[in-house]
């Protein structure tokens, strides 16, 4: 046990050597799924944490605590999660790769500052592990009830990136790709976890360094007297200049225009930037989003899960098969944006379609609209237990 990285525990390599760098602990541990989520980040290089403690997600806080000073980086415990948003966007404007946790209650109390970072378009990443709700709810207990939060939670219209990890090795793997995804997109990138997964322990790799593909933010190239900080090219993402380095710009929550500055009373300035906003994720949604097909070649039945409840949905699907059931299983790896296209192709080829959720059925209501005439099934449950491979097979045959 490494005594400096609780919930962290070596395995032996059969490389051998001990590993000097501290921002990439590469190795094979048995980590907590939040530890290997804040190891992530420091893997993609997140020198900045804000937050505030709530469970189930305070394990991130915790290790980041320890580990950031070790990196040259930068925690601060925050009054609220507003402020801790806040401090997130700041940091990030300052040139640092920046992050935060929490779970529903906080991740409430973040959205007006969420919706700052859309219309800023400031990289930066919300890891939610999520807990029952609403309100206070059942603090120790999972669920999937704020996955339609992550996409309406602020108002107005923009668009972001979610992605659900299903393992401890996600958590680290999909932790990273978060922060790519916020630097190329420029805009926060929610990791919408659940407390199962976000206190299960299981085997996690760290690459190296080199073998870990990370991304970092396009600076301008123009000298700071021809910057327009909110110009976009073909791709529909400015370049990004730092706080400090000679450009001086304007940022507001304001519509404004290419150069910062307000724009209140134009219609055409409006609809050019929040058409602009969403259509930088829009257009890129085939890109940007993953899901990870089991069984589904030949399959009369599909089902859909993501986040822990895959876990028993595939032990369902491999169950199924070996008793002669054509049944595959679809699992979103991303989100936000939905990937339409992938399921209105599933839902071509199968006769039912099987939503499990942690919810009151939210994420099903997306697959109802892409399956068209399609049967689609709603398997809601609300509570800390999670659905049985049995409980699913069953309701897929049913």
């Amino acid at each position: 046990m490494r005594g400096d990285l609780p919930r962290l525990r070596h395995l032996p390599s059969r490389e051998g050597g001990e590993n000097l760098r501290r921002d990439v602990l590469t190795g094979t541990y048995f980590s907590l799924g939040d530890v290997a989520c804040a190891e992530g980040a420091l893997a993609a290089g997140c020198r900045f944490f804000a937050g505030y403690p709530i469970t189930p997600a305070t394990e991130i806080a915790e290790h980041m605590s320890r580990r950031l000073p070790e990196v040259g980086g930068v925690y601060l415990q925050m009054e609220d999660e507003l402020a801790s948003m806040a401090a997130v966007i700041g940091a990030s404007y300052a040139g640092v790769k920046s992050m935060t946790a929490t779970s529903g209650p906080g991740f409430s109390l973040m959205q007006e500052n969420i919706g700052l970072a859309a219309m800023t378009e400031t990289p930066c990443v919300v890891v939610d592990v999520m807990r029952a709700g609403p309100s206070t709810g059942q603090p120790t207990k999972t669920s999937q009830q704020d996955v339609m939060q992550a996409k309406w939670g602020s108002h107005g219209d923009y668009e972001v990136i979610a992605l659900s990890p299903s393992s401890v090795q996600e958590m680290f793997d999909l932790t990273v790709e978060a922060f790519n995804l916020s630097e190329v997109y420029r805009c926060p990138v929610f990791v919408m976890t659940d407390e199962i997964v976000g206190h299960l322990m299981e085997r996690l790799a760290i690459p190296k360094p080199e073998e870990i593909h990370l991304v970092d933010r396009k600076k301008p190239t123009i000298p700071p007297s021809q910057y327009l900080p909110f110009r976009a090219g073909e791709d529909l993402v400015p370049e990004m200049a730092i706080f400090g380095e000679g450009y001086r710009f304007y940022a507001t929550g304001l519509t404004h225009d290419e150069t910062g500055h307000p724009q209140t009373d134009s219609p055409e300035e409006h609809a050019r930037l929040v058409q602009r906003l969403c259509d930088k994720i829009r257009k890129n949604a085939n890109r940007i989003a993953k899901v990870e097909r089991v069984f589904l070649d030949d399959a009369d039945i599909c089902i859909i899960g993501y986040g822990s409840v895959a876990r028993s949905a595939l032990s369902a699907v491999v169950e199924g098969r070996e008793k002669g059931i054509k049944i595959g299983l679809l699992r979103l790896v991303t989100l936000w944006p939905f990937p339409d296209q992938v399921v209105e192709e599933v839902a071509a080829q199968v006769d039912k379609i099987l939503v499990p959720e942690m919810n009151y059925g939210q994420m099903v209501r997306e697959v109802e609209r892409c399956a068209g005439r399609r049967k689609v099934e709603s398997l809601p449950k609300l509570g800390d237990a999670l659905h049985t491979p049995q409980e699913i097979l069953a309701h897929a045959l049913s």
